[in-house]
């Protein structure tokens, strides 16, 4: 009645190259190829991403201290009280 799942269109001319999974190499150059490859990606973006943590380390701290300042009692509303 109909043709086959797999079989439906007749292609030509495209060649596909496969490799089946387990013929691959899970860790294949990982050591060799693979860290050198992150030190080099962590040294070259180092300049551009430190500056950004420790400023936005400093607005933090300041943050926090400035909340803890501003919440805190005054004792001189307190001094009456018995």
């Amino acid at each position: 009645m109909g043709k086959k799942f797999g079989n439906l269109a007749k292609i030509s001319g495209i060649t596909y190259f496969r490799l089946s999974p387990y013929e691959q190499k899970s860790f294949a150059g990982a050591i060799s190829d693979g860290a050198p490859n992150l030190l080099r990606r962590i040294n070259e973006s180092i300049l551009y991403v430190v500056p950004w943590f420790i400023g936005t380390y400093i607005l933090m701290d300041w943050a926090t201290e400035e909340n803890h300042k501003l919440h805190r009692k005054n004792p001189a509303d307190y001094a009456n009280d018995k």
